[in-house]
């Protein structure tokens, strides 16, 4: 029986841990780029622009396909190119049909600002370029001829992502009133959701056509500020710090009935470890 493959569309940070992850499991890892000189060894690295369809000639067939691509530009013209055209050049290039194909989303589709909850089954009008551009890819791949999966992150922290960390350094906060529910999972809590999802797809698992991923506890923005700027011993002087996003809660009931258990299950498990390897 052929090894069972999976190939990881925009192998970025997330990616790279992901395939680790399904390497540790015996799994034939193959990761899609531009630069492959930074893939962890193992991984076999294919040199290509999603851009570009004439570089995704000779691609292997594969079992799993992960698309997890990021941006390189913010601005519509560069959502559009590398969720939903590098989404259908990729779709189109591959030689057989995968078992399944996740695609790695975004709770900026979610248009609701009332600090409400917001699952899997809610409303998704955006008012942002990059909810609708996200919206438009989800419905690209939730209609290809291949079983697929949606994979909603919210934000994301870790390694190398410390914008919130650097903010409240320099002692800003988000205002206290009205309170702005914020949401977030761990990096490593991502490559994990995706190890699980494609775990079970592979073991024969019913999957949904979307999962929401986001850790156990929404919290206010300036509660946040506030515990972090206890931990780093530093004052909140500033609360006038804004953010793009509106105010939810999201809820991931629906991805921990499939048993997934999280690494961070909130920002106070994550954010600790991150200050520890920091001293």
């Amino acid at each position: 029986m052929p090894k069972q493959s999976v190939l990881i569309a925009g192998c970025g940070d997330v990616g790279c841990q992901l395939g680790l992850n399904l390497l540790d499991q015996g799994l034939e890892v193959y990761g899609l780029r531009r630069n492959i000189n930074q893939l962890p060894d193992g991984i076999q690295g294919i040199q290509a622009d999603l851009g570009d369809p004439d570089s995704l000639k000779g691609l292997p067939a594969v079992t799993i396909v992960v698309y997890a691509v990021a941006a390189s530009r913010h601005d519509e013209s560069g959502y559009r190119a590398a969720y939903c055209d590098g989404l259908k050049h990729l779709l189109k290039a591959l030689p057989a049909p995968p078992k399944h194909l996740f695609f790695t989303s975004s709770t900026s589709v979610y248009h609701q600002n009332d600090s409400g909850w917001v699952d899997e089954t809610s409303p998704t009008e955006p008012t942002s370029f990059s909810g609708q551009v996200m919206l438009e890819a989800e419905h690209i791949a939730l209609h290809a001829r291949v079983p697929a999966t949606v994979v909603r992150f919210s934000g994301i922290y870790g390694p190398g992502r410390n914008h919130l960390l650097n903010q409240v350094r320099s002692g800003r906060s988000a205002p206290e009133e009205p309170p702005l529910f914020s949401n977030r999972i761990h990096r490593d809590d991502c490559a994990d959701v995706l190890t699980h999802l494609v775990n079970r797809s592979l073991t024969g698992h019913p999957m949904a056509r979307i999962y929401l991923a986001s850790d156990d506890e929404p919290a206010p923005m300036h509660e946040v500020s506030a515990w972090l700027a206890a931990q780093m011993g530093v004052e909140i002087t500033d609360r006038s710090a804004t953010r793009r996003a509106g105010s939810k809660r999201c809820s991931n009931r629906l991805l921990r009935a499939t048993g997934y258990n999280f690494r961070y299950p909130s920002y106070r498990d994550g954010y600790k470890a991150l200050l520890r390897k920091e001293r």
